[in-house]
């Protein structure tokens, strides 16, 4: 597989990654990041002998902006490409008017240099995934979110999305990314059960970089899951949590980690999973 393309979100490197790969039918990218990283995207193809036209196929592991919000604005460009969504998702590419409401309610003034536009996706370039996708097998992955998917390619590479968790390559540190709203422990147990069934060689993560120890980082997500889930369910206060998650890391990582997955967002998907369940 090749590396990732890094698309040095907010000027940082290591924060937002997207990958070219070689399908039956040409060219594919997995998750292409938000609009904001647009430039880089195609910085990055330019550099392994492509352009954005060349790329037939974008496989979507789900619809978050760090991992999407750039699709609607790839197809206007380049209407012959298809993008790859699960069902659940679909929708939201088609008229992302909803999940930008939401994402701005979430960020604030800060939304629009984060993200950039969110263009809809032509329902025509909108196709949705079974168990195969141009030559790689597919398969539901919820618990980060229930739209997520894995794309599994036959070299035993996982394309994971966050459903193998946050891990800032060379760092050996293994985060779960439980933004809200949609955040369920158990399914993500299920994930990883099955991403663990189908034993692939190799993770390639958005945030950041090809995990080649898939076992132990999967055995580290389920742990540190638990432990979160754990201490929120046990009544910690965000500044709490937020401080004994960073103490975990070396300080050298402690920034490229909240880039790529901010602590106030993990306690607040945990949060709203703890009252959810108990309403």
């Amino acid at each position: 597989m090749a590396p990732p393309i890094d698309l040095h979100h907010q000027g940082a490197e290591r924060v937002i990654a997207s990958y070219l790969l070689e399908t039956v039918d040409g060219p594919a990218l997995f998750d292409c990041g938000p609009s904001t990283d647009v430039g880089a995207l195609k910085d990055g193809l330019h550099e392994r002998g492509l352009e954005l036209r060349d790329v037939r196929h974008l496989l979507l592991s789900h619809i978050h902006l760090d991992h999407a919000g750039a699709a609607g604005v790839l197809v206007r460009e380049h209407p012959s490409l298809q993008v790859h969504v699960s069902e659940i998702g679909a929708p939201h590419l088609a008229d992302p008017s909803r999940l930008e409401r939401s994402a701005r309610r979430l960020y604030g003034e800060s939304f629009d240099s984060l993200w950039g536009e969110l263009a809809p996706v032509p329902q025509a370039n909108i196709q949705v995934v079974g168990e195969r996708v141009v030559g790689l097998d597919c398969f539901p992955s919820p618990g980060h979110a229930r739209h997520h998917v894995v794309y599994l390619d036959e070299d035993g590479t996982a394309y994971s999305g966050d459903a193998a968790g946050v891990r800032i390559q060379p760092h050996a540190y293994v985060l779960p990314p439980t933004p809200p709203p949609e955040v369920d422990v158990a399914a993500w147990h299920r994930t990883l059960d099955e991403l663990g069934r189908r034993q692939p060689e190799r993770l390639a993560l958005i945030h950041f970089g090809v995990a080649d120890d898939p076992a132990p980082h999967l055995d580290a997500l389920r742990q540190r899951l638990d432990e979160w889930t754990r201490r929120i369910g046990g009544g910690a206060e965000e500044a709490e949590f937020i401080a004994s998650a960073h103490a975990e890391l070396p300080p050298e990582a402690r920034d490229v980690y909240e880039r790529a997955m901010p602590m106030w967002q993990s306690y607040a998907g945990l949060k709203r999973y703890w009252e959810t369940r108990d309403s």
